[in-house]
């Protein structure tokens, strides 16, 4: 290897944003960790919805060259000033900072130490790369948002979806009666996730068949948070992941619920809590398919699709 390909890694970059078409492999400089981080040569990294919005559009990310990704399960290669949770040769996973700290489609990616948890030993990194940007949405909307306790009803929407089938999964545990919304073809899934109650959206209102429910995860936001608001007991809670807008704010108020919205942040608390889901046998990511990093616009192609049962992974370093 010349000094070169030392100093630089491969990584997918778009130099406009527009259809997959705009991804490209390219060569850039390997960056460097800094104080209180770490450097990871990069295994695996998931592919997400936000992922293929911030391609097509710029979203918080108004600028370009850009290299996406947020999702990292790899190798740490050196440490910054500082750093005491981890050493050379460890195996981690987490999230890169959301929005701002994107980067992880690419041979290495810089951190934050606390981004990170060790991976469990029992998943290997396609899995442990599928899981961060949606297990710490999950639990950042049903434990720290929400408080789900024991015996409460949980409707979840787009249960199928990457953040969906993460978080029926996280309210069994929790111990809720879990409600999922999902296409009839994917009940069977959700089922096997330890969903209780399915509902097709196609065909069924799903506000005449959750029945009253505690809480609501909800990507969508728009009129499915507004119809959502209402199966909600009094007290209840429903989490949006988009901007729920000060007419939902106002129903809820007039409801005696509440409507909150969450962006997810990077969190080693929370990635050690999923690590000890994993570990109990509690938590898998369901990986539709896996390409490899030259094949991202393959990724992104599916994703566009709006079907992917669970997760799109990048094999970065089969290792």
């Amino acid at each position: 290897m010349s000094e070169t390909d030392e100093m630089t890694m491969r990584a997918i970059s778009q130099d406009v944003h527009g259809g997959p078409e705009v991804l490209r492999e390219v060569r850039v400089p390997r960056p460097v960790a800094g104080p209180s981080g770490i450097l990871v040569r990069v295994r695996a990294a998931g592919v997400n919805p936000t992922d293929w919005k911030h391609r097509e559009h710029a979203g918080f990310l108004n600028r370009t060259p850009l290299v996406l990704g947020w999702d990292v399960s790899g190798v740490v290669e050196a440490v910054g000033y500082g750093v005491t949770l981890f050493e050379p040769g460890d195996e981690v996973f987490g999230m890169l900072p959301y929005p701002y700290g994107v980067g992880s489609h690419a041979e290495y990616a810089v951190g934050p130490a606390r981004a990170f948890a060790r991976k469990p030993a029992g998943i290997d990194h396609v899995q442990a790369g599928a899981l961060p940007l949606v297990s710490l949405t999950a639990y950042q909307a049903l434990v720290d948002t929400a408080g789900v306790r024991p015996g409460q009803r949980v409707l979840i929407h787009a249960a199928a979806g990457g953040v969906g089938h993460v978080a029926v999964q996280i309210a069994k545990a929790l111990g809720a009666h879990v409600i999922g919304t999902a296409s009839a073809p994917k009940h069977a899934f959700l089922r096997g996730l330890g969903a209780d109650e399915v509902i097709d959206y196609r065909s069924t209102d799903f506000v005449e068949a959750a029945g009253e429910v505690d809480v609501v995860l909800d990507p969508f936001a728009g009129e499915t948070l507004s119809r959502s608001l209402e199966v909600l007991r009094p007290g209840g809670i429903a989490v949006s992941l988009l901007a729920a807008t000060p007419e939902h704010a106002a129903k809820a108020d007039g409801l005696g619920v509440r409507a909150r919205t969450l962006l997810v942040e990077a969190d080693h608390a929370g990635m050690v809590a999923v690590a000890d889901l994993v570990e109990r046998g509690l938590l898998r990511a369901h990986v539709e398919e896996a390409f490899p990093l030259a094949d991202a616009a393959k990724a992104h192609a599916l994703g566009d699709t709006g079907h992917v049962t669970g997760k799109v992974v990048l094999v970065v370093d089969a290792g």
